[in-house]
Formats: structure tokens, sequence, C-alpha cells
């Protein structure tokens, strides 16, 4: 077993995706709080001070790489590491990259994948990308 993680704010407007990442999440030891849109996002995550925030792309209110570019023009969040957990097209890589997004997990996700792009934005801020199974294209243009 792995040493006390952190916490994960997980962004998804699926309440059943949300369970699925929280559910996968919690079994590896991370504490998660979810919000259902990146209004909710933003209103949580001074309160809740994540480590790690996930967010969907497509979402009511305010969609994942509005919420990103949000979380990075704030002082108080801009070094969050941020991960889109989403279909991963071309256009969300190449968008996420430039609002400043650290890491793109294409859905359907394999558990494991979750796991391995969360531990490694909780301790070094900057994981690899991984395609997934739809092909997210490279991100090397997302450096930050």
């Amino acid at each position: 077993m792995s040493v006390a993680c952190g916490r994960v704010l997980v962004v998804d407007d699926n309440k059943v995706i949300r369970q699925l990442i929280r559910v996968n999440l919690e079994l590896e030891g991370f504490e998660v709080v979810t919000a259902a849109d990146g209004v909710e996002c933003l209103d949580l995550v001074h309160r809740v001070c994540p480590d790690v925030i996930t967010l969907d792309v497509v979402m009511p209110r305010l969609d994942g790489l509005q919420t990103a570019t949000r979380l990075r023009s704030d002082p108080r969040t801009r070094h969050l590491p941020v991960a889109i957990i989403s279909a991963c097209t071309p256009y969300e890589v190449d968008n996420g990259a430039a609002a400043g997004v650290d890491a793109f997990l294409a859905k359907p996700f394999e558990p494991s994948e979750l796991v391995r792009v969360v531990r490694q934005l909780m301790e070094h801020g900057r994981p690899p990308v991984l395609d997934g199974r739809q092909g997210a294209g490279r991100a090397e243009s997302a450096a930050g």
C-alpha cells in the first residue's frame, strides 16, 4: 500500500462518472470531493483546498476548458495540477494545453490509469500524457 494520499476535486456533470472516479480514487487512499460543473468547482476549490483537480470537458454552466482557464488565471489556484478526463479529442487536447491543463485521460479509461495520473500529479505535478483507447494526440506543448 502507498502512503497517505491527498485530496482530489472531481468535476463531472455525470453523477455515475463522478461516483466511478470517486470510488476508484478512494480505494487507493485519496480523499475525494465532487462537483457537478465548473461553477461548482470554482465555488468549492478555495474551501476544500484540493491537491489535484480532474475536469470533464462538456458540462453545463461552465465547461472544463473554461474552468481550467479560470483556475490558471487565479493566483490562489494557478499552481494546482489539473487533469482533463474526457473523450480527449484533438480539440480538447490543444485547447486544454493552451488553458494550462497538466494531463489528459481519455474516456473510457482503466481505473489503474486514473490512479496513476492522479498519483503522478500529486507527486510530480505533471505526468506523461495518457492517450487511452481513443487517442488523445500529443500534448508536449502543455508545459506551463
